[in-house]
C-alpha cells in the first residue's frame, strides 16, 4: 500500500510540476519582453541547481543503488538534451505569439504519440497495431486542431482593450520597419501565415523531443541498474550545456535583438525551470517505486494539460477578474488530446519478450531452473529484454525476480 501511495505521489508532482511549466514560463518571458535565450538560461540554471548540485551532494553523502555505466551515462545525457531542445521549442513558439492555454495541451497530446512510437522503435515491436491505437492517434490529432482553433480569447476589459490598442500600434509601426528592410534589402516580409507556422514547427519541435526524452531516459536508468540520481545528474548537465553555456556565448558573441533581463523575469524563468526539473524527478521516482509505464505516463501526460489549462485561466482570472471566453468546443477538445494520449498509451502493441526456453530429452529439462534464469539475463541485454526495459520498470534491472538477482 505503501509503495502505491509513493507511486502516485510521484505521478501527481510529475504531472502538476509540468502542468505548471508552461504558464510560469510564459510569465517570465513577458518580464523579459519576450526574450528568447535569457528565459531559456534560467532554466538552464534552474535544472544545474536542482538536478546537478542536489544529486552530486546526495550521491556523495548517502550513495545509492546502482552505478555509473558509459551506455547509460549516453542514454541519459541524450535524454537530458532532447529535454533541453524541447524546453527551447516552447519558448520559440510563446515567442512567435502562441499561449500556454493551447500550446502546452497540443504538446502533452502529441508527446505521448511520439513517445509510443520511439518505444516501439527501440524495442523492436513485432506487433501489429490496432485499430483502436490508430484511431487514438486521430484523436489526439483531431483535438490538438481544435484545442488551436477554439482556444480561448482574453476577457474583453478596458485594461485588455488599452492593451490590444497598443499592441495593434506596435505591431503596425514594426510592419512599417519590415516594410522599409524588405524594400531595402529586398527580403520579403514576414506573413502571419509564416507565423502560425513558426508556432507549428516549435510546438512540433517540442512535442518530438519530450515524447523521446522518457523512452531514452528510461534506458539510462536500466543501464544504471535501477540509479535514481545519476540518470537526473545527467540531465541536468545537458540542461546546463543547452540551455546556459550555448545562449550564452551566443548572446555574448551575437546578441538578441529585443528583450532585456528583469528581476521578475528571472525569479518566474528559475521557477519554471525548477518544476520542469522536480516534474523529470518525478517520472524517475515513479518508475523507481514500482510504477508501470503504462498507468504512469497516461497520467501525467492526461492531467498535465488539465493543470496548465486551469492555471492559464486563474492567471487570466487574476488579472481582469475573469478568466475569458472558454468555449465548450475548446473544452470537448481538451477532453479529446487528454483521451486520446491516454488511449494511445494503454493500446500501444508491447515488445515481444521472446519465446520460452526450448528443453529437449536429453536432460535439459532438469536443468531449465537452473539455466533459465541465467539465459534471462542474457537476453535482457538484447532485443528481449534489455530494449524490453524501456516500457517496463526501470528497477526490474535489478530486482525482477530470484533467478535475475542469483546472477547478478
Amino acid at each position: 500500500m505503501l509503495r502505491y501511495a509513493a507511486v502516485f505521489s510521484s505521478v501527481m508532482l510529475a504531472f502538476a510540476s509540468w502542468g505548471l511549466y508552461g504558464p510560469v514560463l510564459h510569465v517570465g518571458q513577458e518580464h523579459m519582453h519576450h526574450s528568447s535565450l535569457r528565459p531559456f538560461i534560467c532554466v538552464g540554471v534552474a535544472y544545474f541547481l536542482v538536478a546537478v548540485l542536489v544529486p552530486m551532494l546526495l550521491l556523495k553523502w548517502k550513495g545509492e543503488k546502482g552505478h555509473w555505466t558509459t551506455s547509460g551515462t549516453v542514454w541519459s545525457l541524450v535524454a537530458g538534451a532532447l529535454g533541453a531542445v524541447g524546453a527551447l521549442g516552447i519558448i520559440l513558439a510563446f515567442k512567435f505569439g502562441g499561449k500556454p492555454v493551447y500550446v502546452m495541451p497540443i504538446v502533452f497530446g502529441c508527446a505521448p504519440v511520439v513517445n509510443t512510437l520511439v518505444t516501439m522503435w527501440m524495442t523492436k515491436t513485432q506487433e501489429k497495431p490496432s485499430v483502436v491505437f490508430y484511431g487514438a492517434i486521430l484523436v489526439v490529432a483531431l483535438g490538438a486542431a481544435g484545442v488551436y482553433y477554439f482556444k480561448p480569447t482574453p476577457p474583453k476589459t478596458v485594461a485588455n482593450q488599452v492593451e490590444e490598442v497598443t499592441k495593434a500600434v506596435e505591431a503596425e509601426a514594426e510592419k512599417a520597419v519590415e516594410k522599409v528592410v524588405s524594400e531595402v534589402t529586398g527580403k520579403p516580409e514576414p506573413s502571419p501565415v509564416m507565423g502560425l507556422f513558426a508556432i507549428i514547427t516549435a510546438i512540433a519541435l517540442t512535442a518530438g523531443c519530450w515524447g523521446s526524452y522518457g523512452p531514452m531516459l528510461h534506458r539510462g536508468q536500466a543501464k544504471m541498474m535501477g540509479s535514481r540520481l545519476r540518470p537526473f545528474l545527467c540531465v541536468g548537465l545537458s540542461y546546463f550545456a543547452i540551455a546556459v553555456i550555448v545562449p550564452v556565448i551566443y548572446l555574448l558573441t551575437i546578441g538578441e535583438p529585443g528583450g532585456e533581463v528583469t528581476l521578475p523575469g528571472v525569479a518566474w524563468s528559475l521557477l519554471a525551470g525548477t518544476v520542469g526539473a522536480l516534474g523529470a524527478m518525478g517520472i524517475i521516482l515513479a518508475f523507481n517505486f514500482g510504477g508501470k509505464p503504462i498507468y504512469v505516463m497516461p497520467l501525467v501526460f492526461g492531467l498535465a494539460p488539465v493543470v496548465n489549462t486551469g492555471t492559464s485561466l486563474l492567471q487570466n482570472l487574476s488579472r481582469s477578474g475573469s478568466i475569458g471566453d472558454l468555449r465548450v468546443p475548446f473544452i470537448v477538445s481538451l477532453v479529446m488530446v487528454a483521451v486520446g494520449a491516454v488511449t494511445v498509451l494503454v493500446f500501444a502493441p508491447r515488445p515481444s519478450h521472446g519465446p520460452p526456453a526450448v528443453s529437449s530429452s536429453k536432460g535439459e529439462s532438469g536443468r531449465s531452473g537452473a539455466t533459465a534464469g541465467a539465459d534471462r539475463p542474457a537476453a535482457s541485454t538484447s532485443v528481449g529484454g534489455e530494449d524490453a526495459e524501456v516500457t517496463a520498470n526501470p528497477k526490474s534491472a535489478t530486482s525482477s525476480g530470484p533467478s535475475d538477482e542469483s546472477n547478478r
